[in-house]
């Protein structure tokens, strides 16, 4: 039986995205809410996306727009995928609340 060393970078996407380190558009964003709330972004915060992505859910500013609460239009196309491949109807509410888009997206995966 012959060993074949395994390249990681041809299995295609990981779930490593805890791993990975903060992008420069997240640290622009987050120096930019940090700036206007006069909040400094702790060290934990920085040291990968998935932390960053957390710090800066809790921190953005308010949408004050009528549609801020509708779900984006990737989280309707990634739900309608999942309700082809399992044949099951998204219930007309989750069209207008994000919220609940994303449990049916949970419940549904």
């Amino acid at each position: 039986m012959s060993y074949h060393a395994r390249n990681p970078a041809m299995d295609g996407p990981s779930n490593d995205y805890h791993l990975l380190p903060v992008t420069d558009r997240q640290m622009r964003y987050a120096r930019a809410i940090a700036q206007q709330s006069a909040l400094e972004i702790p060290v934990e915060a920085q040291r990968d996306r998935k932390s960053m992505s957390a710090w800066i859910s809790a921190h953005k500013p308010a949408d004050p727009s009528p549609f801020a609460d509708y779900p984006s239009g990737k989280q309707v196309a990634f739900a309608e995928r999942i309700s082809r491949s399992k044949r099951r109807p998204i219930p007309s509410e989750c069209f207008h609340d994000k919220q609940m888009m994303s449990r049916w997206i949970d419940q549904n995966k």
